[in-house]
């Protein structure tokens, strides 16, 4: 992830042409009549910008959906946590975002093949889950650039995470969080047994990374990019993806960096 000048500096307020799109929660839905009595919101096809309105959620949602596109996203939070989210108001809202910082984001980009033989891929802005999904523990070999790093990891999973994807599950299992620009991957284990005091690595953002299931038939996995669930892995290849990007748009005030910082500071 990397700052840049926000593209759309040189329109004028007037000229900017936004699309809206919502969760669909009763919140975000009367926003977003709130917002179109106000503003005249265009197609996502014909807009400079996509306006997102809800949670962390809806903006992933957004953030695969329009990728395509090459459109900035703004989101403003009508959700629970909203940590990719600007506070929602209707107060100058084309000259918030032109005004506003921006981010880019490269996905990680996952290959699974799975014990019927088949390969699936999947992009990931958060992060990419290898998770047992059974009952007995996971027997992962992990390895960095085809250069073995643990040969049996032991536990309930494990978990790759980019910088902005870092303060979500990656958190939650006490991984570290990234700043921006530090062009630096997570890789960090979900309740290991073995090795039982190894909390994890900071891989360049650059390196390949493969997880083999040692035991598919008694330790089934599941591997998860963002909300995309893929069953009875074998193998799992990431890498970050530098063919695909998106940009995201922050308040000065409330910027995404500023936020990762402060997390990091928060009991």
């Amino acid at each position: 992830m990397q700052q840049k000048v926000n593209s759309l500096e040189p329109l004028d307020a007037s000229q900017l042409r936004i699309a809206c799109v919502h969760s669909g929660s009763k919140e975000a839905t009367e926003h977003f009549n709130e917002l179109s009595a106000a503003y005249s919101f265009v197609p996502p096809k014909d807009s400079d910008v996509i306006l997102a309105l809800g949670g962390d959620g809806l903006m992933l949602h957004a953030l695969h959906s329009y990728m395509h596109l090459n459109k900035p996203i703004y989101g403003m939070n009508c959700g629970t946590i909203g940590f990719l989210m600007n506070d929602y108001s209707t107060e100058q809202l084309a000259q918030r975002i032109l005004s506003a910082d921006s981010f880019v984001l490269h996905p990680i980009a996952m290959k699974a093949l799975t014990t019927e033989g088949k390969v699936e891929e999947a992009l990931a802005f958060n992060e990419v889950a290898v998770i047992r999904a059974s009952g007995q523990s996971a027997n992962i070999r992990v390895s960095v650039d085809d250069v073995e790093r643990l040969e049996n990891y032991i536990g309930d999973g494990l978990i790759v995470s980019t910088p902005a994807g870092s303060t979500a599950y990656n958190l939650s299992a006490h991984g570290p969080i990234i700043p921006l620009g530090s062009n630096l991957l997570a890789l960090t284990p979900v309740s290991p047994f073995r090795p039982r005091r190894w909390k994890g690595a900071l891989l360049p953002h650059r390196c390949t990374i493969t997880m083999v299931n040692l035991d598919p038939e008694k330790r089934p996995l599941v591997t998860s990019a963002d909300f995309r669930d893929i069953l009875n892995v074998v193998t799992v290849t990431m890498r970050e993806d530098q063919s695909h990007s998106v940009q995201m748009l922050f308040d000065k005030d409330h910027s995404l960096e500023e936020r990762i910082l402060r997390e990091q500071f928060t009991a």
